[in-house]
């Protein structure tokens, strides 16, 4: 039977791709979906639907289009990783993250030190905080496989 997780936030590293490696070396049966990250692409979700008169129209027509993905996933997934990145402000990742908690589903958040403080009723809702990539790993491996 396979776990789903779903991999929310921080778009500009590989993080994803060290986790689903991590996970595929020590044999887990996991299924990893994460929203689209391509910026452009992401950006225009909603560009289908028409042109929009200003900027703040088509971010909310595409947010929209976007939240049909990220929602259902969440909904979906067994366990979501939340990454909040140094350089960029990630509003997507702490409004995904109280998702989860509304739903009662488990979440794990991946962060720095530095951001402790702006993140800590995010991470008081979350079952563990990791600060790489090896941790989130290592906690996958324990709920699957102790």
């Amino acid at each position: 039977m396979s776990f789903y997780v779903y991999l929310s936030g921080e778009i500009h590293t590989d993080w994803r791709e060290e986790i689903q490696r991590g996970a595929e070396a020590a044999g887990m049966d996991i299924v990893f979906t994460a929203p689209v990250t391509d910026h452009d692409a992401s950006d225009a979700a909603g560009d289908h639907l028409g042109k929009p008169e200003n900027g703040f129209w088509r971010d909310h027509q595409s947010s929209k289009v976007n939240a049909i993905r990220t929602r259902t996933m969440i909904e979906q997934a067994d366990l979501v990783v939340v990454r909040f990145g140094d350089k960029y402000k990630q509003w997507n990742a702490a409004f995904d993250a109280g998702y989860c908690a509304a739903l009662a589903k488990p979440y794990i958040t991946l962060h720095s030190e530095d951001i402790i403080h702006p993140l800590k009723e995010v991470d008081a809702g979350a079952q563990a905080w990791c600060t790489t990539t090896d941790q989130v790993v290592e906690t996958l491996r324990y709920v699957l496989k102790a």
